[in-house]
C-alpha cells in the first residue's frame, strides 16, 4: 500500500515534534495567550494615558514605572526561581499583572496609572525569569535556539492578533477601556493555564561546581579560555562555567541594553509619532501586526540557524538593522511605508532574540538559568527605564528627536558587545561536521 508510507512518514515527524517539544509546548500557549492581550494594550496605551490627562513629560514617567518595578526584583526572583517551585510563581506573577492592568480602567488618574504600572511590572519581574529558566532547562540539548525562537514566536503570534482584537473591540464599545479589560483576562487566563498544564522539571542543583583542567581561564570566566561556548558546543566533558561573571553574560547584557532600550522608545512615543506624521490608530495597529507576522514565520527558523552558526553574526545583523530603521523613520513622511520598515526591522528582531538567549545559555552555570535570565532582563530593564523617560521629555519638543537617540545608543552598545565578548561570541559557534550537517538536514 505505497500511499500509506508518506502518511507514516508524516505522522512519525509529527510524534518526533510532539516528542521533542511537549515539555515547553504548555508555556508557549501561555505566552500566547498572554501576549494576545498585551499586543492589544501596546498600540492604544500612551494614547489612552493622554486622553486621561497625562502630558507627554509625565507620560515618560507613567511608561518607565513598569520597567523600574522589575529593575531590582527581576534578579531577586530569578534567584529564587532557582531554588525553589517555578510553576507557582509564575501563576503569582501573572494573577498580580493581571489585576493591576484590570484596575487602571477603574482607577484612572496620573499617580494611580504610575502605581498600578510599577505592580503590573512586579508582576512580569516575578514571571518572566521563572518562564525563561523553564524553557532554558526543558529545552533539548543543542536546541537552546530554536526553542526561544518558538518562544518569541509565541509573543509575537499574540502580538499579531491582539491588536485585530483590540481595534475591534475598542470600536465596538467606543473606548480604549476595552484593551485594558482584555490584557487583564488575557494575562489571568495564561495564569490558569500555567497552572493547570505546566508541569515542573528536574533541573540541576543550583551552585554545583565541575572539575576543570588545570589552564589559564578568561579573567571574566570561570572555565578555560580555550573552551569557549555552551554545553551544546562543547566537547564532550567540558565543564560548564561555574560563575555568572563570564564574557557572555556580559555580551547578553549589552545587547539586551540596546534592544530593550529600542523597546522603551518605541512604547513611549510610536503611536503618537504615527499619528502625528498622519497615520491612524488602524496603522498604529497593522505596524504592530505586520511586526508579530514576520517574527512569527521567521523566528523558529532563526534559533535553528543561530543554533547551527552561532549568535555574533545574527547579533550585529539584528542591531545594525534597528539602528538603520531608527535612523531612517524621522525622514519618512508618508506613515504608510512604516509598514514595511516595521517589518524589515522585524526580520533583524527574529534572529537577535533567539541570539541572545542562546548567549544567555552559554554562559550560564548549571542550575541557574532563572538567576541569569533575571540579571540579563534587569540589565534590559535599564535600557527601557532610561529610553522611557528621555523619550517623554524628548518628544515634548520634536517627536524625531528619540529615534535619532536610539539609533546612536544602539551602535555604542553594539561596538561596546564586539569589543568586550566579540572574540568569545565567535568561538561560540558550534563545531560542524559531516553528521551534524546531516542532521542539519533531514531536520
Amino acid at each position: 500500500m505505497p500511499l500509506r508510507t508518506p502518511v507514516h512518514a508524516a505522522l512519525d515527524r509529527v510524534r518526533a515534534w510532539v516528542a521533542r517539544w511537549g515539555s515547553v509546548m504548555p508555556l508557549l500557549a501561555a505566552e500566547f495567550i498572554l501576549w494576545t492581550g498585551f499586543g492589544a494594550l501596546l498600540p492604544v496605551m500612551p494614547l489612552y494615558f493622554t486622553e486621561q490627562g497625562v502630558d507627554l513629560a509625565y507620560l515618560g514617567v507613567v511608561i518607565a514605572a513598569w520597567p523600574a518595578a522589575r529593575l531590582f526584583t527581576e534578579p531577586v526572583f530569578g534567584y529564587i526561581a532557582d531554588r525553589t517551585a517555578r510553576v507557582p510563581l509564575m501563576v503569582i506573577g501573572l494573577l498580580l499583572a493581571s489585576a493591576s492592568v484590570g484596575a487602571m480602567v477603574l482607577w484612572a488618574t496620573p499617580f494611580a496609572f504610575v502605581a498600578l504600572r510599577a505592580a503590573s511590572g512586579l508582576g512580569t519581574a516575578i514571571y518572566d525569569p521563572a518562564a525563561r529558566g523553564y524553557l532554558n532547562d526543558a529545552a533539548p540539548e543543542g536546541r537552546r535556539g530554536e526553542v526561544f525562537g518558538l518562544y518569541s514566536a509565541a509573543q509575537m503570534g499574540g502580538i499579531l492578533l491582539g491588536p485585530a482584537i483590540g481595534g475591534l473591540g475598542t470600536a465596538m464599545v467606543g473606548s480604549f477601556t476595552f484593551v485594558l479589560q482584555l490584557s487583564a483576562v488575557t494575562t489571568l487566563l495564561a495564569a490558569v493555564a500555567v497552572a493547570l498544564r505546566v508541569r515542573e522539571q528536574p533541573r540541576p542543583e543550583p551552585g554545583g561546581r565541575r572539575t576543570r583542567p588545570d589552564t589559564p581561564g578568561s579573567v571574566m570566566a570561570e572555565f578555560p579560555a580555550d573552551l569557549p561556548g555552551s554545553r551544546e558546543a562543547r566537547p564532550t566533558g567540558a565543564p560548564s562555567p561555574t560563575s555568572l561573571r563570564n564574557r557572555f553574560i556580559a555580551a547578553a547584557i549589552l545587547v539586551n541594553l540596546a534592544g530593550y532600550f529600542g523597546g522603551g522608545l518605541y512604547e513611549t512615543i510610536w503611536a503618537l509619532f504615527v499619528v502625528d506624521r498622519g497615520g491612524s490608530v488602524e496603522l498604529i495597529g497593522l505596524t504592530f501586526a505586520i511586526f508579530g507576522l514576520v517574527t512569527i514565520i521567521l523566528s523558529p527558523y532563526g534559533g535553528r540557524v543561530v543554533d547551527r552558526r552561532g549568535p555574533f553574526p545574527f547579533i550585529v545583523f539584528g542591531i545594525v538593522v534597528m539602528v538603520a530603521m531608527m535612523a531612517s523613520y524621522p525622514f519618512v513622511h508618508e506613515p504608510n511605508l512604516y509598514v514595511a520598515m516595521v517589518a524589515l526591522e522585524a526580520v533583524g528582531f527574529a534572529f537577535l532574540g533567539p541570539a541572545t538567549y542562546l548567549v544567555i545559555a552559554r554562559g550560564t552555570p548549571e542550575g541557574r538559568s532563572s538567576t541569569a535570565q533575571g540579571i540579563v532582563g534587569s540589565a534590559g530593564t535599564v535600557g527601557t527605564i532610561v529610553a522611557s523617560l528621555v523619550a517623554g521629555f524628548l518628544a515634548a519638543t520634536d517627536l524625531s528627536a528619540p529615534f535619532f537617540l536610539g539609533a546612536g545608543v544602539a551602535s555604542v552598545l553594539l561596538l561596546a558587545t564586539v569589543l568586550v565578548a566579540g572574540r568569545a561570541l565567535l568561538d561560540a559557534a558550534p563545531a560542524r561536521s559531516p553528521v551534524t550537517e546531516a542532521s542539519a538536514a533531514a531536520d
